[in-house]
């Protein structure tokens, strides 16, 4: 399978946004917080992901965008569980990444974490649909 991460899994609508936002649920592993809705997208990704690093914690954009990398690298290796449940049940989701923590963590710690939300996502479409 083609592990990348393009445009069309991006979530940019700031309606979809502002909706999943003021309506989703949300799940924690510290220091990522995680908020969902299942809703229709447009296109044919099954998932769209914001990725958010607090600028009141990480005042250099240059650490801001390190995490940001180190998150959409470790989403673009593991998704792909997600994205076959999704797709067996017909279902797309809507998902915001949000990085709480105050410092910043090594990649494999990262990766863990993502991993771990990432199940429970897929444990959420699984109680959705049946």
């Amino acid at each position: 399978m083609n592990s990348t991460f393009p445009k069309n899994e991006r979530l940019c609508r700031n309606k979809l946004i502002r909706q999943l936002f003021e309506t989703g649920a949300s799940a924690a592993a510290p220091p990522l917080r995680v908020r969902y809705l299942f809703v229709p997208l447009p296109g044919s990704s099954p998932v769209q992901l914001l990725i958010a690093v607090p600028k009141s914690f990480f005042p250099k954009a240059s650490d801001r965008n390190l995490i940001r990398r180190r998150i959409r690298e470790s989403y673009r290796r593991n998704k792909y569980p997600l994205h076959e449940s999704l797709a067996s049940t017909n279902k797309q989701l809507a998902v915001a990444l949000s990085y709480t923590g105050k410092q910043i963590l090594p990649y494999a710690a990262i990766e863990e974490k993502i991993i771990l939300l990432l199940q429970r996502l897929m444990k959420e479409n699984e109680k959705a649909s049946g």
